[in-house]
This record gives C-alpha cells, sequence and structure tokens, in this order.
C-alpha cells in the first residue's frame, strides 16, 4: 500500500489528469471549430459531414474499446513489474488495431455508398454526394486512427498523459488550418474538410507510433514482438475489448433510436435538443477525462496483486471525480446563458435548453462519476461482463424504453428524453457503486 501511494502521489494523479482534461476539451473545441468552417461550404456539405460522422462514431468507438482492452492489460503487467510483457502486449494491441482497422476501412470503402444509403434513405442528391466523399476520405484515416488510440493506451497506462496531449493540439492546429485552406483557399467543399483529417490523423500514428520505439520508455514496441501473433495476450486484450465494445455498440444503436424519438417533437424541440447536446459534450469533459485514470491506476493496482491500494485508489479517485465533475458542470450550467447569445433561437427554445442543460449537469455531476469513470476501474480489474451486462440492460430498459414512456406516451418531449438519460446513470450509478462496496472485483483476474 505504501509503495503504491508514493507511486501514484497527488503530484503524479495531477500529472495524469491535467493533460487528459485538456486534450478533451481540444478536441471539444476544435470539433466545433470544424462544424462552424464546414458550415461555409454550404448546408449540402453540413449535413454530409453531420451523417457521416455518427457513422464514424460506431469505429472510433470500436477502436477506443480496442484500446481500452490494451491499456487494462498492460496496466496489469507494469503493476506486475514485467515491463517486457507489457510491451510485447502494447505490440500486439498495434498489430492487431492496425489489421481490424484495415480491414474496417475495406468494407467501408467498397460498399459505402450502399451503407449510407441503407442508413440514411433518400436524402438529396447533393447530400448524398458530401456524405459518400466524406466517408470514403474518413475510411482511409481508420488504420490511423486505431494505430493512434494503440500507441495512446501505452502512454496512458505507464501516466505519460502529457504526451498525448502535445501531439493533440499539434495534429488539431494541422486539422484548423488545413479546414480553412481547404474550405476558403482551395474551395474543395467537403474534401476540404475530410483530407485535412486524414493528413493529422495520419501524423499523430506515426508521432506516437515512433516515439512508442523509444528505448528510454519503461514499456516500448518491438518489431519482434509486433510481427510474432501471441494468442495469450491477445486473448487478454480482447476479453476486455469484446464486452467493451458490445456496450458502446449497444449505447450508439440507442443513440440513433433516441434521435429518431427526438425527431417526431417539433422543430422548436429538436433544435433545443441539438443545442443542449452540444453543450452536454462540453460538460461532460470532466468525467470523461477520469476514465483512462482509473483504468491505469486501478489496473497497476491488480496487477501488482494489491487489492487493498486497488480500494484506496477507487475512493479516493471518486472523490476527485466528484470534485472536478462538480465544479465544472457548475461552470458550464452557469456559462450556458452567455453561450445562448451565439444562437438564432427563439426565447422559448432558449428556455428549454438552459432546463435541457440543469438535469443534465447536476446527474452528470453526481451519477456520472460513478456510472462512468468509476465502471472504467472496474473492467480495470477485470470485472468487465458484469458492467457490460448492467450497461446494455440500463441502456435499453431504462434509457430506451423509459425515453418512450415520458417523451411520447406521457408527451415530455426532450425533457422526457434528457429524464431518462440521467435516470439510465443513476441506475447504474448505484449498481457500480454496490459492486465496488462488495469487493467482487477483487476476485477477478485479466493475466
Amino acid at each position: 500500500m505504501d509503495q503504491q501511494t508514493v507511486l501514484f502521489s497527488n503530484k503524479s494523479l495531477k500529472a495524469m489528469i491535467i493533460p487528459l482534461f485538456l486534450e478533451q476539451l481540444l478536441i471539444m473545441l476544435v470539433g466545433m471549430a470544424d462544424t462552424l468552417v464546414v458550415s461555409y461550404a454550404g448546408e449540402a456539405a453540413v449535413s454530409g459531414v453531420s451523417l457521416v460522422n455518427q457513422f464514424n462514431t460506431i469505429f472510433i468507438y470500436l477502436f477506443t474499446a480496442l484500446a481500452s482492452g490494451g491499456a487494462v492489460v498492460i496496466s496489469q503487467y507494469i503493476g506486475r513489474k514485467k515491463n517486457d510483457d507489457a510491451g510485447e502486449s502494447a505490440s500486439q494491441l498495434l498489430s492487431f488495431s492496425a489489421i481490424f482497422s484495415i480491414l474496417i476501412a475495406m468494407i467501408v470503402l467498397i460498399g459505402n455508398e450502399g451503407m449510407l444509403r441503407l442508413m440514411f434513405g433518400k436524402v438529396e442528391d447533393s447530400v448524398m454526394h458530401s456524405c459518400i466523399t466524406y466517408l470514403r476520405i474518413s475510411a482511409y484515416s481508420y488504420p490511423a486512427l486505431a494505430v493512434y488510440n494503440a500507441g495512446a493506451a501505452l502512454f496512458r497506462s505507464i501516466g505519460k498523459t502529457s504526451l498525448t496531449m502535445y501531439l493533440s493540439v499539434i495534429s488539431n492546429i494541422i486539422n484548423v488550418v488545413g479546414n480553412l485552406i481547404g474550405v476558403f483557399v482551395l474551395r474543395a467543399g467537403v474534401a476540404g474538410v475530410a483530407y485535412p483529417s486524414l493528413i493529422a490523423r495520419t501524423f499523430s500514428a506515426v508521432m506516437i507510433t515512433a516515439l512508442c520505439f523509444q528505448r528510454k520508455n519503461e514499456v516500448l514496441y518491438r518489431c519482434k514482438w509486433i510481427f510474432r501473433w501471441n494468442v495469450d495476450f491477445m486473448k487478454q486484450i480482447l476479453k476486455i475489448a469484446i464486452p467493451n465494445g458490445m456496450e458502446n455498440g449497444v449505447f450508439q444503436l440507442v443513440k440513433v433510436a433516441l434521435s429518431s424519438i427526438v425527431a417526431l417533437f417539433g422543430t422548436y424541440q429538436i433544435a433545443a435538443n441539438g443545442v443542449a447536446q452540444s453543450i452536454w459534450s462540453l460538460a461532460a469533459l470532466a468525467g470523461v477525462a477520469m476514465g483512462p485514470v482509473f483504468i491505469t491506476v486501478i489496473g497497476q493496482c491488480m496487477g501488482n496483486g494489491d487489492t487493498d491500494a486497488a480500494d484506496h485508489y477507487f475512493k479516493r479517485l471518486t472523490r476527485i471525480t466528484l470534485l472536478i465533475s462538480s465544479a465544472w458542470n457548475l461552470l458550464i450550467f452557469l456559462l450556458t446563458p452567455f453561450f445562448m447569445k451565439f444562437y438564432a433561437l427563439q426565447p422559448e427554445t432558449k428556455r428549454l435548453v438552459i432546463w435541457l442543460v440543469l438535469i443534465h449537469n447536476v446527474f452528470n455531476a453526481a451519477a456520472y462519476p460513478f456510472s462512468g469513470a468509476l465502471s472504467n476501474g472496474l473492467r480495470a480489474a477485470g470485472d468487465v461482463k458484469f458492467t457490460m451486462y448492467v450497461s446494455v440492460i440500463s441502456t435499453i430498459a431504462v434509457r430506451l424504453l423509459l425515453s418512450w414512456l415520458l417523451g411520447i406516451v406521457l408527451k415530455m418531449g426532450v425533457i422526457g428524453i434528457a429524464i431518462a438519460m440521467v435516470c439510465d446513470w443513476s441506475i447504474r450509478a448505484v449498481i457500480f457503486f454496490w459492486r465496488q462496496k462488495s469487493g467482487k472485483w477483487k476476485t477477478f483476474q485479466v493475466i
């Protein structure tokens, strides 16, 4: 316990948390800037990018789930002081991520138009043309995205989150500058925002992979491990990644279903929900940023066989998450009336946005630290099936069905959707908090 406490001092925790938070904030702000720039390419371009990004999110979550599985395994081997095994696991993660993402990219490139027409129906020809162009270029970047996530998993597992933050800064500068040139100088429309993303992601993938080979790292890639298939290491990674991927997949499908429900509520409610979601994403940053910290810290404690230290850090990290989330959600809510000045919305719509943000932020501060960040700690301990079952059942039985009941049957509209969302968080929060307190997670093994 004493050794682990020294290892994860306040200074070391701060060195992990702050870069992760700033990286997530930067990605969010750049995403908003991208939306603003692409709006100058015309409505068809905005619609095409928006629709394809919903599709791309599915694969982004898959690559993230795979990297999270790798991060758990790497962290546990580091905790056991088996840095070579951690390095071989990281190398295997790189190999599998590259192969998997190339296969996904090939499938999307071959069937892109058919997939788009299946999902989005008979949209206008100009919008479909934008969708096809943006998806084709996006698919080329899938391998770069997966390879970057693999490298980021390694550096986050050893606590060097500042490196991924610096890479994110440079990558996003490339992206924004490229978008400005592509849209305003080259007048390339959708391609003008798609190619900069491809270039930025490729830059990040190449740079982080090169850095992962550096011998000064306590855990590193080696060519002999990358090109030698190790079934045992991949089983360990996939044991975490597959349940996580299934959970995220169900969540994305439910989001699509909820979008269909929201579309029934009329223009002003649809607009309010869209604006509120952009503010929700900003408010959720604190809880999201803490997820990888739980994986690294709990993973290393469990790898070292020190369940007492893991228990200690579960409580400590949860307190930190609650504190940061509460302060951040309060700040975003107080700034919401200021944000509203930038939107050309009716007063009724603006009032609805503020109510939606209030509902979200209260529960994002109080419940999400348990339903989101803490659940990553349970996964890092190897308790992956339980978290998957609870999350999938709650997403469908609570979020989806309650949205239908409150939103449509009781005619509460988007307020009902928001209440269903926070009920989902609250139920998961209670169950995951109970699971952590029960100590059942101490009996699982990943490696």
